[in-house]
C-alpha cells in the first residue's frame, strides 16, 4: 500500500476505530493518550484534533517526535504515522469555567489540533508483522 493509501485509509480508521498519540517529555518518558480526529491536511502533513490531557498538550511542542495510531482492533489492521509536531492549535476552550467546582486533578480546558509532518507510515495490528518499509 502506498503511503498516500495509507494515510487515508488511517483517516477511516480513526473514524471508527482507535486512534492514540504518543509523545514524550524533555527527559523522554513517553506518555500515550486516546485522540478524537485525525484529518488529512497536507500531501505529507496529518492533524490530530482532542481536549488533550495535560501530559500530551505539554510534550506536544513543535519539532518534536509525535507517533499517531489509528487501529481497527476488529479487523486487526492499522497504520502507524510516525513524524514531528508542526503547529500546535488552540481551537476552542471552555467558557465559563469555574476552577473551585473543577473535579481534581483537572480535566483539558482548550481543544487543540496537533498538526503533525509526516515521516513515516508503517503498518499497525496486533498479529506478528513487520515494521521494515520496503
Amino acid at each position: 500500500m502506498s503511503q498516500r493509501n495509507a494515510l487515508d485509509d488511517a483517516v477511516k480508521l480513526g473514524e471508527n476505530g482507535l486512534l492514540l498519540i504518543s509523545t514524550a517529555n524533555e527527559q523522554t518518558v513517553p506518555h500515550i493518550a486516546a485522540a478524537g480526529t485525525l484529518t488529512r491536511t497536507g500531501e505529507q502533513q496529518i492533524a490530530v484534533t482532542d481536549w488533550f490531557c495535560p501530559s500530551t498538550a505539554e510534550n506536544a511542542v513543535p519539532g518534536k517526535a509525535v507517533s499517531v495510531v489509528a487501529w481497527d482492533p476488529v479487523q486487526d489492521r492499522g497504520h502507524q504515522i510516525i513524524g514531528s509536531i508542526a503547529a500546535v492549535e488552540d481551537i476552542a476552550m471552555l467558557d465559563g469555567y469555574d476552577p473551585k467546582t473543577a473535579e481534581s486533578p483537572p480535566l483539558p480546558q482548550v481543544e487543540r489540533r496537533l498538526r503533525i509532518d509526516i515521516k513515516q507510515v508503517l503498518a499497525f495490528k496486533k498479529a506478528p508483522h513487520s515494521d521494515i518499509v520496503e
